[in-house]
C-alpha cells in the first residue's frame, strides 16, 4: 500500500479542510502525516531469507537425501546423495528467494520483524517527521503530528512539550486505535478526518483558540512514500 496512491487529490482536500476546521477551535497545530513505511527492514528480509533457505533445505533433505554407493573413481563404500555443494546451492538459492519474496510481499517481511521493532521504528520516524515538518518550535509548543505508517499498520501521535504535559497518552491511544481500525476497513480518508476532528476536540479543552492566533504551519496532508 503506497501512501500517495491511498490518498488522492479529493482525499487530501478533505484532510486539509478537516485540519482547518479543527484548528479554528484550538491554539494547537495539527499536522497529519502518512508514510508508506517507516523503514526498509533489511534485517527482516534477511530473516525471511533464512527461514526460506532452511525450509527448502529441510524439504530437499527429506525428499532426496539418502545413502548410496560411492560413484567416485577408485572409491569403495557409501556416500550421501546430497553432498556439500548441492546443500550450499539450496541454502544460497533459498536465502535469495526469501529476500525477493519478502520485498515483494509485505506480509512476509512484516512476519519476520518483531512487533517491538516495528513500533520502535514508527515512533522514531514520527519523531523525525515532527522535526522535519517544523512542528517542534511553534510559538506555544502546542503542535502535534498524527503519524500513520501503512506497512507497519501503526498510528501514533507525537505532541510538543506543552501538550505532553497536559494530555494523557491514553487519550491519543483511543484516537490512534480508531484511525487504525478505519484504515483496516478501507475508510482511510474518513478515519483520518475523524482523528483530526477528535484531536481538535481534545486540544480545545486544554488549548482553546485565542484572539490573534496565527496559523504557523500549513494544513496540508504530508505524504512520505
Amino acid at each position: 500500500m503506497v501512501a500517495s496512491q491511498l490518498f488522492g487529490n479529493a482525499d487530501r482536500a478533505a484532510v486539509h479542510e478537516a485540519v482547518v476546521e479543527a484548528e479554528k477551535r484550538t491554539a494547537g497545530e495539527i499536522v497529519p502525516v502518512v508514510a508508506t513505511a517507516s523503514d526498509a527492514y533489511e534485517r527482516a528480509e534477511d530473516t525471511f531469507g533464512l527461514w526460506t533457505a532452511l525450509l527448502l533445505l529441510a524439504v530437499a533433505w527429506l525428499l532426496f537425501q539418502g545413502v548410496g554407493p560411492s560413484e567416485e573413481d577408485w572409491s569403495v563404500g557409501w556416500s550421501l546423495r546430497l553432498g556439500l555443494l548441492p546443500v550450499l546451492a539450496i541454502v544460497t538459492g533459498g536465502w535469495i528467494l526469501g529476500i525477493l519474496l519478502a520485498r515483494g510481499v509485505p506480509a512476509f517481511k512484516r512476519a519476520a520483524a518483531t512487533r517491538g521493532a516495528l513500533e520502535a521504528r514508527v515512533i522514531e520516524a514520527a519523531e523525525d517527521a515532527f522535526r522535519a515538518f517544523h512542528v517542534r518550535g511553534t510559538k506555544a509548543a502546542t503542535g502535534i503530528v498524527i503519524y500513520v505508517s501503512l506497512f507497519e499498520r501503526i498510528v501514533c501521535v507525537r505532541g510538543d512539550e506543552a501538550i505532553s504535559a497536559k494530555v494523557d497518552p491514553s487519550a491519543w491511544r483511543e484516537i490512534c486505535d480508531g484511525l487504525a481500525r478505519a484504515i483496516r476497513e478501507g475508510r482511510a480518508r474518513d478515519g483520518l478526518v475523524e482523528a483530526i476532528r477528535r484531536s481538535g476536540d481534545l486540544l480545545q479543552k486544554h488549548f482553546p483558540a485565542q484572539a490573534g492566533d496565527v496559523n504557523e504551519l500549513t494544513n496540508d496532508l504530508r505524504i512520505i512514500d
